[in-house]
């Protein structure tokens, strides 16, 4: 098959593109009340971007000519700042009663209550303030480094590389965040390492009170598993490595997770490069995004593996290499099944641009010949079959109003039996979820077919997010496939979008909320001293040093379109 330009290789040298043209050469041209609606943010950012507290959360501009050597030394204080956020999150989660990792024997090395023993409220309350105040400091440190880089490319990738390895730190230290998760897959590892297929039974086969067992999500005790069969086979070797111990195979699952995020540092600047984009603006907006920091890092979900067989697929297709990039995808697919998009798109954009229909219809055929083959020798390999196909609805057993789709139907079902209409709850959230799954597929293949408009990847982002927010349940770390996926190519106007959907996605779910607004008027004492560490921690400031020691000088406010291009 001929060359396309979806697989031209990436230039050796790379020239940042201008910010207002779209990722492959489009300029979109959006409808005038949208361009309106922009324009009216634009404005109030100016109007309120030098007025306190916004000034102290801001910092002054950067001028890029005032900026010595490579730019490197502008990461620094954010970098070292964002540390500090995250090893608060990490204290404040490993106390006795956090409610932000599991604490029954066993789950971790420390910070796991003793049998019977009763946990303090004051220590709650400030592993609370802790948590939720390293969060907030992370958000700014990092929206500090994404507005940086925007307004002053070429730092070297490197430079932040070394940014996400310091942030790593805490989270390999913490207990597994957020989700109870990651127990699942190593019960799964151990029925894989016994020969029971993960595909037919849920951890409770184990047995009740079996070591793996205890400790997966009773929700999940007697659901099969929805991942692919690749994952199943790592899970179950990380067991039988780890000799059967439980906290070992905690360790070694979230190292393989740490590996996924690593393919994601790699190839995230590398579809930069490819689309003429700077890779380290790039590499802060998708490998440092908080929601990969703490769900894939902190949390350990296989999503991380996932997106860095699909994030490398597509680079490696890019770059001329359309097969090995099917190859990689497929992967991502025998880890769970949102990598499939990949495949799709390298198979619909493998001809180039302007190519008619149909065919593109036989490199789409193609493509999928290609990656079944590789999928079926990964489940022969694994002795495991298909079953894991009809298993892909497990996730929807979590009922959440964070899902739009599920949140309606909760809602008409209110609405219907306060009308005196008796219709089992369980039709209507199928109805609307059904719906919902429809709409997202809609529109996905209206981004499929207009992706020479858009860009293979805008599109691509687009559609899993919109396959996420239109979905049975939303889970922050299912956002974060979008979130990367759109990194390399956002363009200056949808950039502050991404980030402030990164960090309040940050946010989505947690627990101990409740806990903590209910402790607030019992301790008058560390009310204060938590609004205090909040004020502090609003007003610190972030702006890089400049060469002389000093914070960069104040400019003249710039065009309103380039304030919101800095990500303000």
């Amino acid at each position: 098959m001929e060359q396309t330009e979806s697989t031209v290789p990436a230039p050796e040298k790379t020239v940042p593109a201008p910010e207002q043209s779209d990722s492959d050469g489009f300029s979109v041209a959006l409808p005038p009340a949208v361009d309106r609606f922009f324009d009216r943010i634009s404005r109030w950012d100016t109007a309120m971007r030098y007025r306190w507290p916004f000034n102290a959360i801001v910092g002054p501009d950067i001028d890029p000519d005032d900026v010595a050597g490579d730019g490197s030394r502008l990461l620094v204080r954010p970098a070292i700042l964002g540390f500090a956020g995250l090893c608060a999150i990490t204290a404040g989660a490993s106390q006795p009663g956090s409610p932000f990792a599991l604490k029954l024997p066993g789950s971790w090395f420390f910070g796991v209550p003793a049998a019977g023993a009763h946990t303090s409220t004051a220590g709650l309350f400030l592993g609370l303030v802790a948590v939720y105040g390293g969060l907030l400091l992370l958000m700014r440190a990092w929206f500090s480094m994404a507005r940086t880089l925007a307004t002053v490319p070429g730092v070297p990738v490197r430079s932040v590389a070394w940014v996400l390895a310091l942030w790593c730190l805490p989270m390999l230290v913490a207990p597994p965040l957020f989700s109870n998760d990651i127990y699942s897959y190593a019960a799964q590892g151990e029925m894989m390492s016994h020969h029971i297929d993960p595909y037919q039974f849920g951890p409770n086969v184990l047995g009740l009170g079996a070591p793996f067992q205890r400790l997966a999500a009773p929700i999940w005790g007697n659901s099969p598993a929805p991942y692919g069969p690749l994952f199943l086979q790592l899970a179950g070797f990380i067991v039988d490595l780890s000799f059967h111990n439980e906290l070992t195979s905690i360790v070694l699952l979230r190292l393989l997770e740490v590996g996924g995020v690593i393919m994601i540092a790699v190839g995230v600047p590398m579809l930069a490069r490819s689309y003429g984009r700077d890779p380290a603006a790039a590499f802060v907006l998708g490998v440092l995004n908080p929601v990969v920091t703490l769900e894939l890092v902190g949390g350990a979900h296989n999503d991380a593996l996932m997106l860095g067989f699909l994030v490398l697929g597509v680079a490696m297709a890019r770059r001329g290499r359309p097969v090995l990039g099917i190859l990689l995808c497929t992967l991502g697919t025998a880890i769970k099944a949102p990598a499939a998009i990949g495949v799709l798109y390298i198979g619909w954009t493998w001809l180039g641009p302007g190519v008619p229909w149909r065919q593109r219809i036989r490199s789409v055929i193609t493509a999928g010949l290609v990656s079944l083959g590789i999928m079926a020798l990964l489940s022969v390999i694994a002795g495991l079959g298909w079953r894991w196909v009809l298993n892909l609805d497990t996730p929807a057993t979590v009922t959440s109003w964070l899902a739009p789709a599920t949140g309606i139907g909760l809602l008409l079902t209110r609405v219907v039996h306060a009308m005196g209409i008796h219709i089992a709850g369980h039709y209507i959230r199928s109805l609307t979820r059904v719906l919902g799954l429809a709409a997202a597929a809609a529109m996905g293949v209206w981004f499929l077919w207009n992706s020479d408009r858009f860009g293979l990847l805008r599109s691509m982002g687009a559609t899993l997010v919109l396959v996420v927010v239109l979905g049975p349940v939303v889970q922050p770390w299912y956002l974060s496939w979008g979130f990367v996926m759109l990194a390399p190519v956002v363009s200056a106007r949808l950039r502050p979008w991404l980030v402030g959907l990164s960090m309040a996605t940050a946010f989505i779910g947690l627990p101990g909320g409740r806990q903590l607004i209910g402790e607030l008027p019992g301790h008058p004492a560390t009310l204060a001293v938590a609004l205090l560490a909040l004020l502090f921690i609003l007003t610190v400031p972030l702006t890089p040093l400049t060469p002389r020691g000093r914070s960069g000088p104040r400019q003249p406010s710039p065009p309103a379109e380039e304030l919101v291009g800095a990500g303000s």
